[in-house]
């Protein structure tokens, strides 16, 4: 995928198909709540793996039970990109199966 940024439009447009997603800024995110540390982990290490396959990373911050990802491209000064919305996508895709709401 092509790392170029997306226009606000554009962005706020393409995050209305993805449930629980907004913008921070120059950044996508999203927080899920899952129900206990044990299922957050698991999902970070699924959300890990996503991460390798697209060799694009977000930042993930994890508590208790809950996941809060946050991502942006880097190599376009910090903007969001196709990329950014692919992880997300791929993300929304794997939650439930961890339980993730």
């Amino acid at each position: 995928m092509a790392a170029e940024p997306l226009s606000r439009q554009e962005i706020d447009a393409r995050l209305r198909e993805l449930s629980g997603w907004s913008t921070d800024g120059d950044r996508i995110t999203r927080t899920y709540a899952l129900a206990g540390h044990p299922q957050a982990a698991a999902l970070v290490v699924h959300v890990a793996q996503l991460q390798e396959e697209l060799n694009h990373h977000a930042d993930l911050l994890l508590s208790y039970d809950k996941l809060t990802v946050t991502v942006n491209t880097h190599s376009v000064g910090g903007k969001v990109t196709d990329l950014d919305l692919e992880l997300a996508r791929r993300l929304e895709a794997i939650a439930p199966a961890h339980g993730a709401r």
